[in-house]
C-alpha cells in the first residue's frame, strides 16, 4: 500500500505540535492529556520516520546504481531495501488504520456455564483455568470478583479482572459461545456429549465517564456461597447492584461489604460502558465480511473436540490439532491469528479510504 505522503505529514506534524505545547503547558490536566497523546502518536511517529528514511535511501541507492564504482554494492543493497520497504509501509498503515481505542486497557473476563449441566460448568472451570494459565505466562495479574461453583466442579459463573497491559487487545476475540465436544466422566456408555460456555471479555477503562443515577439502580446484600468450611460468608456481605433501565447486574462477593459495594459499581460501570462499545462493534460489523470481533456475544466461535485432540475457530476456519496444549493456556496461535485477520479487515479499511 503506498501511503499519501500527505497523510504522513499530517502525522508528523501533530507530534511535533504536541511536544511542542507539553514544553509550554502549565495546566495539570492539559499536561496529562498531551502526554497521553503524546505517548501513542510516538510510536507513529517512529514508524513514520523510519519509513521516510528507508524512501529516501532507497532514492540515494538508485542514483548510485549509476556510478560503475558503486553499482554494484549499491544494487545489492537496493535489493535487501526493496525487499524490505512493503513490510514498513504494512507496519505505518496498521498504525494509522482505524485502531480500537480499548487496546492497551485491562479487562474483566467473565465465563459462565451454557447448555450441558454439571459438564458445561467443567468445561466453564477449564476455559478460567487455560486463561489464568495464559494470563499468569504473559504476567497479567488476575483478581477474582465473584464466582458461583457447579454441583460436580467448575463454575456455573466466574468472574475476574485480568490487570495488565494490553490485555484486552489479546482477548476481545474470546468473547462468544465455546463449545466442547467429549465423554463426561459421569457418562457410562461412552458417548460423546456436547456442552457449551460463553465467554465475556469487556475492556476496563478507568476515565470513562458512565453517569449511574441514584434512582436509576438498586442495590442488594446476600450471603455468598463458596466452597464450604471457612470460605462461606457468615454474614450478608456480598453485594448486587441492578441498573433499572437496562436490566445490567453486577455482584461481588468478597468478605467486605464495603470493597464489594466499590467492585460491584465498577464492574456496572465496566456493563454499561460495554453496552455501547457492543452497539458500534454491530454497526461496523454490517459493513464488514469479517466475523470477527462483530460484538455478537450469542455466535459459537470455537469448538474444542476430546476424542480427535482438535479446535476449531469457526470465524476464520482454522483448526489446530493441539488441544491439550491450548488447554493449558497456549492460546498465541489462535490469538494470533484472529489478531491478523482483524488487522487484514482494518488495512482493508484504510485501502478504501485511499481509494
Amino acid at each position: 500500500m503506498r501511503l499519501p505522503q500527505a497523510r504522513l505529514d499530517q502525522v508528523l506534524d501533530r507530534f511535533h505540535e504536541v511536544e511542542a505545547r507539553m514544553g509550554s503547558a502549565a495546566d495539570g490536566a492539559e499536561i496529562v492529556r498531551l502526554s497521553k497523546e503524546h505517548a501513542e502518536l510516538k510510536p507513529v511517529a517512529d514508524a513514520v520516520q523510519g519509513l521516510a528514511r528507508a524512501r529516501a535511501e532507497m532514492d540515494d541507492l538508485k542514483a548510485m546504481t549509476a556510478d560503475p564504482e558503486m553499482a554494484a554494492m549499491a544494487e545489492d543493497e537496493l535489493a535487501a531495501l526493496t525487499e524490505r520497504l512493503p513490510e514498513l509501509e504494512r507496519e505505518v498503515a496498521l498504525l494509522l488504520a482505524p485502531r480500537d481505542a480499548d487496546e492497551n486497557a485491562s479487562a474483566v473476563l467473565e465465563v459462565r456455564a451454557g447448555t450441558g449441566g454439571d459438564e458445561a460448568a467443567l468445561f466453564a472451570g477449564d476455559l478460567f483455568r487455560m486463561y489464568s494459565r495464559y494470563a499468569a505466562a504473559r504476567g497479567w495479574r488476575i483478581e477474582l470478583d465473584s464466582a458461583t461453583e457447579g454441583d460436580a466442579g467448575g463454575y456455573k459463573e466466574i468472574i475476574a479482572t485480568v490487570t495488565g497491559e494490553g490485555v484486552f487487545g489479546r482477548l476481545k476475540f474470546e468473547s462468544g459461545v465455546h463449545r466442547v465436544q467429549r465423554v463426561p466422566t459421569t457418562e457410562a456408555g461412552g458417548r460423546i456429549h456436547t456442552s457449551a460456555a460463553t465467554v465475556a471479555v469487556l475492556p476496563e477503562v478507568e476515565d470513562v465517564e458512565i453517569d449511574i443515577q441514584d434512582k436509576d439502580i438498586r442495590i442488594d446484600t446476600f450471603r455468598a456461597s463458596g466452597s464450604g468450611g471457612q470460605h462461606v460468608n457468615k454474614t450478608d456481605s456480598a453485594v448486587r447492584i441492578t441498573h433499572l433501565p437496562t436490566g445490567i447486574v453486577a455482584t461481588s462477593s468478597e468478605k467486605s461489604q464495603h470493597v464489594n459495594r466499590e467492585k460491584a459499581m465498577k464492574n456496572l460501570r465496566v456493563r454499561l460502558y460495554d453496552m455501547q462499545r457492543q452497539a458500534k462493534d454491530l454497526a461496523r460489523a454490517d459493513s464488514r465480511k469479517s466475523q470477527v470481533g462483530s460484538g455478537d456475544r450469542s455466535e459459537r466461535i470455537r469448538t474444542y473436540n476430546f476424542p480427535q485432540g482438535r479446535v476449531t475457530d469457526h470465524r476464520i476456519g482454522l483448526t489446530l490439532h493441539s488441544l491439550p496444549q491450548i488447554l493449558e493456556g497456549d492460546i498465541d496461535p489462535l490469538l494470533d491469528a484472529l489478531i491478523a485477520e482483524d488487522q487484514a479487515a482494518r488495512l482493508a479499511d484504510l485501502e478504501a479510504e485511499f481509494g
